[in-house]
């Protein structure tokens, strides 16, 4: 019987979650509101939209540490896209 058999019939006293698979924090998924929603609306990270969402979801990290939400960025662009960036030394383009 092998370590994850074990953890996954027995359990431990070691592990948080006794063997099984801790749930998936929704900032880790494609629907997370910290940088942008699913229609390119931004998101907490640049302009403080959904903060309760997000922060909700923040202080959920389970890392044994106490997670303060950072604030957004200040760098927010009014709504405007960027400029594409060409690299001078490749010529690839990024959106």
């Amino acid at each position: 019987m092998g370590i994850q058999d074990i953890l996954t019939t027995k359990g431990s006293t070691y592990t948080k979650y006794n063997g099984a698979t801790p749930p998936t924090n929704p900032l880790a998924t494609k629907a997370s509101k910290m940088h942008a929603d699913l229609a390119g609306t931004p998101g907490y990270s640049l302009d403080g939209a959904s903060f309760s969402v997000v922060n909700t979801a923040y202080i959920q990290y389970d890392d044994g540490d106490n997670n303060p939400l950072p604030q957004p960025s200040q760098l927010d662009m009014n709504g405007k896209t960027p400029a594409k960036y060409k690299n001078p030394e490749k010529g690839t383009t990024y959106p």
